[in-house]
């Protein structure tokens, strides 16, 4: 059964993980998001059956992007609870997702379907 968490263990907490990150990342885009993607070939969480790669997700929101603390926060739960529901499909990788200007302007259904657009994008580019 697939569980949809968001703990501690799916998001990068420190900063040299984001520097990881940051060092050499694959990019995804679209007009309001920008994607930086790490793979993680060698880390695995051991789970009750079996050990299962973890993906882990950071959120860098510039208030230089999104003036009022109400709307960085409005996307930061959006990004959190799209990549909570998609993170079983994803494969094993390090995200940190930064907006850009006018994400503020859009509603959540269309936030969310951005953010399943790049989930698609990253997945068909990881299976090849």
């Amino acid at each position: 059964m697939t569980t949809y968490k968001f703990n501690r263990e799916s998001r990068l907490l420190t900063p040299g993980h984001f520097q990881t990150v940051f060092s050499k990342p694959i990019r995804f885009g679209s007009r309001h998001f920008t994607l930086l993607v790490t793979p993680k070939p060698h880390t695995l969480v051991s789970d009750k059956n079996n050990s299962i790669a973890k993906n882990r997700l950071g959120l860098a929101i510039a208030k230089k992007r999104v003036k009022l603390a109400v709307q960085r926060n409005r996307v930061k739960r959006q990004v959190r609870e799209s990549f909570r529901l998609n993170q079983d499909n994803l494969p094993a990788i390090d995200i940190v997702v930064m907006v850009k200007s006018g994400i503020d302007q859009l509603d959540n259904k269309a936030i969310n379907q951005e953010l399943e657009k790049i989930w698609r994008k990253i997945i068909q580019r990881h299976k090849n």
